[in-house]
């Protein structure tokens, strides 16, 4: 199998068009080490003062594993193989002192690296980059989508870890410019004046929610309510990048078809008729479950003519998208596992339009869950 080196700079443009086309990927290779082996020893991250942005809690709720074996974690990964790694940039007002660190997931440590850049801002800053050759393990081509795609969630993990906690207002940068890091989240610490976006800052999550968040194994049958459906729907149109990407929702029966918000965002509309997830189930690496899911949450776009900035753009807003829209279904009751590797996606197409315009980016497979069907993980 051909190897994505990590020494040369990605053609993203010829990696997205091969990892869309119906090529399987070889047999698996070695994923290497579960963490970047960061310099220095590694260190616990002090308790929180007062005033001080807590950064051991932040790390708990959002990137920090849940188990020795590492494999829970909060953050979705395709394939469980978590390749994102994290650079904290630190600055005044936090728990840890002034400088730069290697996050270690496993044991909740840190490794200081350097001093501080000039000019570091309050708070932290977390520079996410990728470990390539741990998604390649696996899926071998089509793996550079769900490495921008795990990205994405863990940015998005980061950006609701601060809310919970009531940090400064997050920043969070995925322009798609650079590919080392390809997303910087900064923190600024607890002061009490950061303004907030209410579109953005609605209900925040609890700590619970947040330790909760696990992908559903499948299957996920049964369609989620309406409100329900409309409120996934709502926050993954709210963080998904405005025209980057459009968002709509397979559905069965008993009226299969597409649904998406209607403009004014609080109700339903349908999209196209007929039912989609047999189709869906076929280009989501022919996972045959896809076709009895509740419902399957789309983000499109990204046609085939886009450049290197913006097919990071979209496919990192994707994952930080539907990583917040996986929380608010499961604080809806819902089951949901997010579906990352689209071969032959395009549904512009499948609905008539020009090919190559409208291909699906990322999927959210929702469906109901009863009290005794709790997944214990």
């Amino acid at each position: 199998m051909e190897h994505l080196r990590e020494d040369r700079p990605v053609d993203l443009v010829a990696a997205l068009a091969r990892a869309r086309s119906a090529e399987h990927p070889g047999p698996d290779t070695p994923a290497g080490a579960p963490v970047r082996a960061w310099a220095g020893p590694p260190r616990p991250i002090p308790e929180a003062g007062p005033a001080d942005l807590d950064l051991l809690t932040l790390l708990r709720l959002s990137l920090a594993a849940a188990d020795a074996s590492g494999r829970l974690r909060p953050t979705p990964s395709a394939g469980a193989l978590h390749p994102v790694d994290t650079e904290l940039v630190v600055g005044t007002g936090c728990s840890l002192p002034p400088g730069r660190y290697g996050y270690d997931p496993l044991r909740h440590r840190v490794h200081h690296v350097g001093p501080p850049v000039d000019g570091t801002p309050p708070g932290v800053t977390a520079a996410l980059s990728v470990t390539a050759q741990r998604t390649v393990s696996h899926y071998g081509h089509r793996a550079w989508p769900l490495l921008l795609l795990d990205t994405g969630h863990a940015a998005a993990a980061l950006f609701l870890a601060a809310r919970v906690l009531g940090a400064g207002e997050p920043d969070v940068r995925m322009d798609g410019r650079t590919e080392n890091p390809l997303a910087v989240v900064r923190i600024p610490p607890p002061d009490g004046r950061s303004p907030r976006r209410p579109a953005e800052t609605e209900d925040p999550p609890t700590p619970a929610d947040l330790l909760a968040r696990r992908s559903t194994p499948p299957p996920l049958p049964g369609l989620p309510p309406r409100d329900a459906l409309r409120a996934v729907l709502a926050t993954a149109e709210r963080a998904g990048g405005g025209d980057l990407l459009r968002w709509c929702a397979a559905v069965g029966p008993p009226r299969p078809g597409l649904m998406e918000l209607a403009p004014e965002g609080t109700t339903l509309r349908r999209y196209a008729s007929g039912e989609a997830r047999p189709t869906l189930a076929a280009w989501a690496a022919s996972q045959a479950w896809l076709a009895d899911a509740g419902a399957v949450l789309l983000a499109h776009g990204c046609p085939t003519d886009a450049d290197t900035a913006r097919i990071r753009r979209a496919h990192l807003r994707a994952g930080f998208a539907v990583h917040l829209a996986h929380v608010t279904a499961l604080r809806h009751g819902l089951a949901a596992r997010p579906v990352g590797s689209w071969q032959q996606a395009d549904l512009g197409a499948a609905l008539g339009a020009a090919p190559g315009r409208d291909w699906v980016v990322h999927a959210l497979a929702l469906g109901t869950r009863h009290a005794d069907e709790e997944n214990s993980t």
